[in-house]
């Protein structure tokens, strides 16, 4: 009996393995077509944006932050916060707390992409479906008609430290944010240029150096 009792587990053993071996391959392939249809969708809606340079759409982690500051949040604070929920996730009892924390980050994110392409937090819905819903809630931003309006009410956390207030070259200021950035392109302008004298006037001479 123990022999056909070990012959028993040894061929579910084997069995299990054979599983994995076939959906390994499948879960991998997966993953990246998810990803390549994710960034693709992504670069058009950075498109739309004003985003300058495709690639950022490419960049794992880089692709989040971009989408983090046209969502109105800063994105060393969104880096932070998911990063760390994500390791204090793993705490018994308590961590799937901090897990829904990482999510009503990313949340926030997209409800303000969505204002800003006139869609209201239903399609959010969407979103919040693991895979194919997030896909879809890409798609319609990045191929759908609606265009691109950074011009809405502020962001509720507008005067908090988890507002937006960096200048990555490349990347549009939104209206409202709070930078300090030189001028160029993602920071303030320069101003206007002098207007010339009236005719018939001459401008005063230079003051003489003072010594």
């Amino acid at each position: 009996m123990s022999g056909s009792s070990y012959t028993y587990d040894d061929g579910s053993g084997l069995a299990a393995l054979a599983f994995l071996i076939v959906l390994l391959p499948i879960l991998l392939i997966s993953i990246f077509a998810g990803y390549i249809i994710s960034s693709f969708f992504l670069m058009k809606i950075f498109e739309k944006a004003g985003v300058q340079g495709k690639w950022r759409a490419w960049v794992p982690i880089y692709n989040t932050l971009v989408a983090a500051k046209l969502g109105d949040v800063s994105p060393w604070a969104y880096l932070i916060v998911v990063v760390g929920a994500s390791v204090l996730s793993n705490i018994p009892v308590i961590g799937f707390v901090f897990g829904l924390v990482a999510v009503a980050a990313s949340v926030v994110v997209a409800w303000r992409i969505g204002l800003k392409f006139g869609k209201d937090w239903p399609l959010l819905l969407l979103w919040l479906i693991p895979g194919i819903g997030t896909l879809i809630w890409l798609g319609i931003l990045a191929f759908g008609s609606a265009r691109w309006n950074p011009a809405i009410a502020p962001a509720p956390w507008a005067n908090t430290v988890a507002a937006d207030k960096t200048v990555w070259d490349g990347v549009p200021v939104q209206p409202g944010q709070q930078v300090t950035g030189g001028p160029g392109y993602g920071g303030p302008g320069y101003g206007g240029p002098t207007p010339p004298s009236a005719p018939g006037t001459t401008p005063p001479p230079p003051a003489p150096p003072q010594y």
